[in-house]
């Protein structure tokens, strides 16, 4: 069984930049900063901001959202709104704005009926695939559990209960949003061996890892399985 996600991590050229700016918009806080990597905390998830170098690297133009507190929502617009040509889009009676970092990632803050104050966590990851069928079926393996068959629009949704993940054809979605390549991401899972085995023939690599087991998927995207005694 599939969770929590863990971490993302981002490639960026300036990790200080980008640091700077993550600081300055988001408010987020850092944990743990390198020469190579600077770590900011999203809630319980890890944003890690990381310079071009071995691989797993981070994402290139990844979409990603972040909760924020329903309550913060007008107060996040009109803090953004003055920086950045903002987008808004309404899914129920929830709410979201998207704007794009200097990496060319796009960040959108969902508001959410909950406690709290800031951002709060990370919800949703939009992951770039060459063959949308077979996505879909490895990440099911995986554990996840289809929420929304959009293939006619190129597009599939996929849930553990705490992350959403989306599976996209290359294309542009709200905001002119493309989906993440080369993506690194980890996920809580009961039992990591166990679920990897699930895919361990489809999977470009297979490797245990000190956090659990690191999966390479057809796409060239890495999904970490963390274990609960794992956890940061």
């Amino acid at each position: 069984m599939l969770s929590h996600p863990e971490w993302l991590a981002l490639e960026v050229k300036d990790t200080d930049r980008m640091t700077a700016f993550y600081d300055a918009f988001l408010e987020l806080d850092v944990v743990e900063e390198t020469e190579q990597e600077a770590v900011l905390a999203v809630g319980d998830t890890e944003l890690r901001l990381r310079a071009p170098g071995p691989v797993p690297r981070g994402g290139l133009h990844t979409h990603y959202a972040l909760t924020i507190p329903e309550s913060e929502y007008d107060r996040w617009w009109d803090q953004l709104d003055d920086r950045f040509d903002l987008v808004e889009e309404t899914f129920g009676e929830a709410r979201s704005l998207y704007f794009y970092d200097p990496e060319g990632n796009c960040v959108e803050l969902g508001e959410r009926a909950e406690g709290g104050s800031g951002v709060t966590g990370m919800f949703e990851l939009v992951l770039e695939v060459e063959r949308l069928d077979d996505a879909v079926e490895f990440y099911r393996e995986l554990g996840f559990e289809m929420v929304d068959d959009g293939r006619e629009q190129g597009r599939v949704r996929l849930t553990t209960g705490e992350l959403d993940l989306e599976l996209w054809s290359p294309r542009l979605g709200i905001a002119d949003a493309r989906g993440g390549v080369h993506v690194d991401f980890g996920v809580v899972a009961d039992d990591p061996r166990s679920v990897a085995r699930n895919v361990a023939d489809e999977a470009l690599a297979v490797t245990s890892v000190e956090e659990g087991v690191r999966i390479r998927d057809p796409d060239g995207h890495y999904l970490t399985l963390v274990g609960e005694e794992n956890r940061q």
